[in-house]
């Protein structure tokens, strides 16, 4: 299943609103020029001062499959479970200092920023992309000699789509679920702050 347009109270950019996080993945690669496109996507965004803090540590299992093992091996084993067909990982960091060496406050804002128009790209390529906080940063950090100014944010894995009842059932029962949000009204201040939560 590759269209789930969201619900959304208004219409909103296809792109936007047809972008979700599948678990259903097929076992083929991913060309190399696609996963190309999607970290130029990601070099495009926009990010305070222009400073562009992301970085990313991509994991193409036909090119180096020694590498995605070991980026492999530091996701948490729920993670490793459903990725077992994933086809790339793309570790995103953000560089917590500035070129003098200060802290730069917006960093993970940027890289998130980033990570969100890679994730956008992998949808209009008709790639499956996932973003995953389950995964060991510090493993990943020792294990590929990552400098300490860098923080590991996420883990996206990005394959072609699948066949989500080749799913467990729990998971397969997730892929077709509605998706859903918190309301506009809860997310959204007009004018200032409207409630005490």
């Amino acid at each position: 299943m590759t269209h789930r347009p969201a619900p959304t109270d208004i219409a909103i950019h296809p792109l936007i609103a047809g972008r979700w996080s599948p678990r259903a993945y097929a076992e083929r690669p991913v060309a190399h020029a696609q996963v190309i496109a999607l970290v130029e996507a990601a070099r495009w965004a926009p990010s305070a001062y222009n400073v562009q803090p992301w970085r990313f540590v991509v994991f193409e299992k036909s090119q180096d499959r020694e590498a995605f093992d070991r980026a492999f091996a530091t996701l948490v084993p729920f993670n490793q479970g459903w990725n077992r067909h994933a086809q790339v990982l793309i570790a995103v960091l953000a560089d917590t200092l500035t070129a003098k060496g200060t802290a730069n406050a917006s960093a993970s804002y940027d890289a998130g920023a980033a990570a969100m128009a890679l994730l956008l790209q992998a949808h209009a390529q008709d790639l499956a992309a996932h973003a995953m906080g389950g995964f060991d940063g510090d493993a990943l950090k020792q294990a590929f000699s990552i400098p300490e100014r860098y923080t590991a944010l996420s883990m996206i894995s990005v394959a072609h789509h699948g066949d989500a009842q080749a799913l467990p059932p729990e998971l397969a029962a997730r892929e077709a679920a509605p998706r859903a949000r918190l309301p506009l009204e809860e997310i959204a201040h007009f004018g200032g702050w409207t409630d005490a939560r």
